[in-house]
């Protein structure tokens, strides 16, 4: 099999993620529809995404361990297949319970099936140029807004029913993903060989019990959880605050675009940096930005203002993303990845969770949303504070002369 094939295996991860993410946070696109059309609460229906959250988290770590044990491509077929019928079954939902258990339980059971799998075996793919080729990965993820976002808006206007274009989405969804899914191949032998032979790491010959336990892995994955509870809100209510300062609906939308489009040039630019300066203060220096901005958009109010905020918070939140994986790399044995990746997934989802509950509550409660920002902005220092307790990587181990 060619060298070059490790791209495809990059394109269909990027492809994917686009999908699976893309899909899940579009949630944040029907809200004021299914909210207008059901008259069920904003809380209500914003915790379907706290609930896809915390599913994601706990099947991350099952699909990380299926991906180590069975290969990444029968995992990523079987979420396939379900994130189609999750939304598919969203869409006829006449309930709150039905609409929150099939939104928040199977789409974030399905969505959870890409992200470690894929990682692991684009990894597994590449011994140069892995933290660029895990951030355009990633970059899949970045995507989103800019395609499934505005095109579930495009959807909702054109048939003026959001249960028709969930309905779409989800056939959509089936499309896109069951071909991308066949193209998923292991390495050859000998490039395995070469992928896995990285530093040796401080954690090599544990068992996952001790690993889950090391200072290396619990550091990365509380920081990972730190960083997502700090963006996960102002991600999610992004348009309804936009549109609460008086903007548009389809121009608040194109905030959320902006934002995509950022984070998917944040996400190649830290992937470069972080080859070239080390991912541990190319990490550390995005989280602390992240945090700046977030505090800044409790003053704005202007569509401009909100499209300049939107470029560096999209590019620094996308670009530090993919850097745990990365990380995870240099410190953990190739053959637990998977597991390793889906744990701290796992740590990265239930912080995922906080944000769309706490800013729907704020909103219901206060009738604003600046005390998610400023909440928010405080969690994300909380992550630079754990992120520099990061212990040092492993160090190349030198050929002994014979």
């Amino acid at each position: 099999m060619s060298m070059s094939y490790r791209w495809v295996i990059v394109a269909a991860g990027a492809l994917m993620g686009c999908v699976a993410v893309g899909t899940m946070f579009s949630l944040a696109i029907f809200l004021e529809p299914v909210a207008t059309d059901t008259q069920w609460s904003r809380a209500g229906i914003s915790s379907a995404m706290t609930l896809n959250f915390i599913v994601m988290g706990l099947g991350g770590f099952f699909w990380g361990a299926m991906s180590d044990r069975f290969g990444a491509r029968i995992v990523v077929l079987i979420g396939s297949v379900l994130l189609g019928l999750a939304l598919v079954l969203a869409s006829r939902a006449e309930s709150l319970l039905a609409f929150q258990l099939t939104y928040g339980v199977l789409v974030g059971l399905s969505a959870s099936a890409f992200f470690a799998p894929m990682i692991a075996i684009t990894m597994s793919w590449f011994d140069e140029h892995r933290s660029l080729a895990v951030s355009l990965v990633s970059a899949g993820m970045g995507m989103a807004p800019m395609t499934v976002s505005p095109f579930a808006r495009w959807l909702i206007s054109a048939y003026d029913d959001w249960r028709v274009a969930m309905l779409l989405i989800g056939i959509g969804a089936w499309v896109l993903l069951l071909p991308a899914a066949m193209f998923v191949r292991n390495p050859p032998a000998a490039v395995a060989e070469n992928a896995a032979a990285r530093p040796i790491a401080q954690t090599e010959g544990m068992s996952l019990s001790r690993v889950l336990r090391s200072p290396q892995f619990l550091v990365l994955g509380f920081t990972f959880f730190a960083c997502c509870a700090a963006h996960s809100g102002p991600i999610f209510h992004m348009v309804s605050y936009a549109m609460f300062c008086g903007i548009g609906p389809m121009a608040a939308v194109s905030i959320y675009s902006v934002e995509g489009a950022a984070g998917l040039g944040g996400r190649v630019l830290f992937g470069l940096l972080a080859d070239k300066l080390g991912v541990k203060p190319v990490l550390i220096t995005g989280l602390l930005i992240q945090a700046a901005v977030i505090a800044a958009y409790t003053m704005v109010s202007e569509l401009t203002q909100f499209y300049v905020l939107a470029v560096i918070f999209g590019g620094t939140y996308g670009g530090v993303m993919p850097l745990y994986a990365v990380l995870a790399g240099e410190y953990f044995a190739a053959r637990i990845l998977g597991t390793v990746l889906g744990a701290a997934t796992m740590l990265s989802s239930i912080g995922m969770a906080f944000g769309p509950l706490a800013g729907g509550w704020a909103f219901d409660n206060f009738a604003n949303y600046n005390w998610l920002f400023i909440g928010s902005a405080l969690v994300g220092l909380g992550a630079v504070a754990i992120a520099l307790a990061f212990p040092p990587l492993p160090r190349p181990q030198r050929l002994q002369p014979a």
